[in-house]
Formats: structure tokens, C-alpha cells, sequence
């Protein structure tokens, strides 16, 4: 199955918001499971606006949300009928992810979700083959087939009653090879994508806060990254990434072909942090500006090179070559390699504005014996300056 390649929206969200500290803070702070669960008796999300998110997310130029329906804690944020640790049992009462699922709905918001197989809660849940199995609360009592029934339990409760999922997040491979496991969401959504991190291959890799070398990903990708380098879940004292890093992994991964999730910690209240918000909206400004060049692309068949030393991917798309510079331009011109290569309009997509190519010989550009004589093509008077903080996008026309 295909998977087009789009950019969206992770949110980590439960009652590890409350410390604010961690989405594994039972275990990263080592806290008593009493102290950790008492925290479901505070959750009261009451700024809580699915639809706010949903513009939020909109607004950046994204197609999709995935949302922690439950992450190792075991918490889950919806009516579940499987355990009472949910949000229904909080005083805030309500389904977060129905409400969710509503405003996606509403706005044409696509929907995934996100669930944990390690589950510190669950007293069948201990799974020795695999990792991030710290806080196991009963590790004596492990039974994989009973926690299995409990999963397909409530795999069925979010692919059946909250609309069509886009795709499904399993996180922390459980080291066991059950494709039915996943043959069994296809039969509940015959549409759905699933990832690389459950029972097998599933249909698409994940790449977590890296950006792989290569110029073309051979295989369906989508990869994740945090605003936050220290957390997915809301961090109060949070160190954020630049925007030009996220533009930068960004551009990259989608001009190879790949979907780009990129996460916020809602706060307990429901609301975004201002500082993540901002951010979010900073690199939603850049990718609404090239996104014509990052989405159904292909690798260019010109094989049109750039001298120098720029770091590039090059890619096509209506007959058109689309040059990203993930990691910026350090000069005000590119030269293209070939002195056969001249397009006849080039574009800057950040700006939206016009290039002018020159064809020339340049002084620079050697042949064998040292003398320049031949001509090449270049884009010049690039603005590199008005853009310090962005990947540049050339579009050339030929």
C-alpha cells in the first residue's frame, strides 16, 4: 500500500502533564505507582479545545493529527470499557479523543493514533523480550495472551467508534513476530496504515528524532520529531528546538519521499504551550510557502547537480526541478554542474519571486588545464540573507 507523503501533527497528551516533567515520568522520575496514579484524580483538562488544535495544526499547512490514545503509563484517554485508568474516570469525565475525532471530522482533519505495547498498569503487560518495560507493575504476573486479548479489546474500541483512522502508531516493538495482530485492524479499517513498531513490518518505518542520509527513502516513512528536545509529553522548562533545525529535518524527509510528524505537550489544562504554539506556526509559515515542492515529488530525472559543496535533494515534479537546500545556501549564487543544464525560469519558493539565470563562463570554474572556457548556468542574486533561519527551495523550469 502507497503511503502519500504529508505533514502532521503528534500530540502527546495524559496525566503526565499534571509534573509536567515527562510522558515517562513514572519511570524517569522514578515515582511511587500510588503517587503516579493519583494523578488521574486531578486531571481536569477545562481549556481543553479540540478545535483550537485542529487550527493550530491547519494553520501549519498539516493534514493529520495522531494522538496518544494511551502511551506506557498505561493511562488511556478515551471510554475505554477495558480498565477504569481513563480519562472518564477523572473529574474532567469526558472523551478527549471523541472530542478530537469530532473537530477533525469538522474541519477535514485527518485522524491516527498512537498506543503504547509496554503498559505499566496493566498487570499482564510485562513483556520481558522487549524494552521500556521499567515500571512493569506486576512483572511476576506476565501473560501474553491474556494482555493480547485486553490490546485487540481495545483496538477495536478506537478502529470502530471514533470514524475512519488514517493511520496506527504501535510504539516500542514487543519482539514478537503475530502478523494476525495486525491483519485484525485491517479487518476492523481495511484502509488504515500501520507502522513498523507492532507485531511485524507493518506497512511504513518510523525514524525517530534522526534524519537518515540518502536522497530517496526506498520504502513508506514517515518520520517523528518533538518541538522539545527534552520531552514529547509537555516539559515546563523545556528546551526547544530552532526552527531552523525542524525546517531543516523537515525538508529533508519530505523531499525524500517521507511524512513528517512533529509533536506538542499539550499542558493539563488542554492548551498548547505559547512557546511550542509559536513554533508549530513558525515552521507551518515556511512549509505553506515550498509545500508544491515537498508533496508527491519525485527524484529528479535530469539528474541535474549543483557545484560545489551545498548539501541538496534534488526532485520533479510537472516536468519541474525542485533543488532543496535543507541546510541553507552559503552563497548568493548556485551553479549547476552540467554546462549543458540551463533552465529558462528559476524561482525562489520561500519568496515566491523570480531568479535571474546567467550563462557565462566563470572565473572559478576550471577546466582540466586550470583555464575556465566553458559556460555554465547559474541562479544568482539569491536573497540567503532575508532567509538565515530557512531551507531554500529553487524551482527551476526548463
Amino acid at each position: 500500500m502507497t503511503m502519500k507523503n504529508r505533514f502532521g501533527m503528534f500530540i502527546h497528551w495524559g496525566i503526565y502533564a499534571i509534573p509536567a516533567f515527562h510522558e515517562q515520568a513514572l519511570a524517569r522520575a522514578d515515582w511511587p505507582y500510588e503517587q503516579y496514579e493519583a494523578l488521574k484524580d486531578q486531571f481536569n483538562p477545562v481549556n481543553y479545545d479540540p478545535r483550537a488544535w485542529v487550527k493550530t495544526a491547519k494553520d501549519a499547512g498539516m493534514e493529520y493529527i495522531c494522538f496518544t490514545a494511551k502511551h506506557h503509563d498505561g493511562f488511556c484517554m478515551w471510554d475505554t470499557k477495558e480498565t477504569d485508568y481513563n480519562i472518564m474516570h477523572t473529574p474532567y469525565g469526558r472523551d478527549v479523543l471523541k472530542e478530537l475525532s469530532d473537530a477533525c471530522r469538522e474541519a477535514g482533519m485527518r485522524l491516527s493514533i498512537y498506543y503504547s505495547n509496554p503498559d505499566w498498569y496493566n498487570e499482564y503487560a510485562y513483556n520481558a523480550a522487549s524494552s521500556h518495560q521499567w515500571k512493569a507493575k506486576y512483572p511476576e504476573r506476565a501473560d501474553h495472551e491474556k494482555y493480547l486479548s485486553f490490546v485487540k479489546a481495545q483496538v477495536k474500541e478506537l478502529l470502530t467508534n471514533y470514524g475512519p483512522i488514517y493511520t496506527f502508531f504501535w510504539d516500542i516493538p514487543p519482539m514478537i513476530d503475530d502478523p494476525s495482530v495486525n491483519d485484525y485492524l485491517r479487518s476492523l479499517q481495511p484502509d488504515i496504515l500501520i507502522n513498523d513498531r507492532g507485531y511485524d513490518k507493518g506497512d511504513f518505518s518510523t525514524p525517530e528524532r534522526t534524519v537518515p542520509d540518502g536522497e530517496r527513502f526506498p520504502n513508506n516513512t514517515e518520520a517523528c520529531q518533538s518541538v522539545g528536545e527534552q520531552s514529547w509529553g509537555y516539559r515546563e522548562k523545556e528546551d526547544y528546538y530552532s526552527a531552523h533545525h525542524l525546517m531543516a529535518s523537515i525538508d529533508k524527509i519530505m523531499a525524500m519521499g517521507g511524512s513528517y510528524l512533529l509533536n506538542v505537550g499539550p499542558r493539563a489544562d488542554g492548551t498548547f504551550p505559547p512557546e511550542a504554539e509559536r513554533l508549530v506556526l513558525r515552521v507551518g509559515d515556511w512549509y505553506n510557502r515550498v509545500r508544491d515542492a515537498l508533496q508527491d515529488t519525485t527524484p529528479d530525472s535530469r539528474g541535474c547537480k549543483v557545484a560545489g559543496g551545498a548539501k541538496y535533494v534534488a526532485v520533479e515534479k510537472n516536468g519541474k526541478t525542485y533543488l532543496h537546500f535543507y541546510a541553507g545556501l552559503t552563497s548568493t549564487a548556485v551553479t549547476l554542474e552540467a554546462p549543458e543544464a540551463v533552465p529558462v525560469r528559476a524561482r525562489l519558493l520561500n519568496s515566491g519571486e523570480e531568479l535571474p539565470i546567467r550563462y557565462e563562463v566563470l572565473p572559478c570554474k576550471n577546466d582540466s588545464d586550470a583555464v575556465a572556457r566553458k559556460p555554465y548556468a547559474s541562479v544568482w542574486k539569491i536573497p540567503v540573507d532575508d532567509y538565515p533561519a530557512e531551507p531554500l527551495v529553487i524551482e527551476l523550469e526548463w
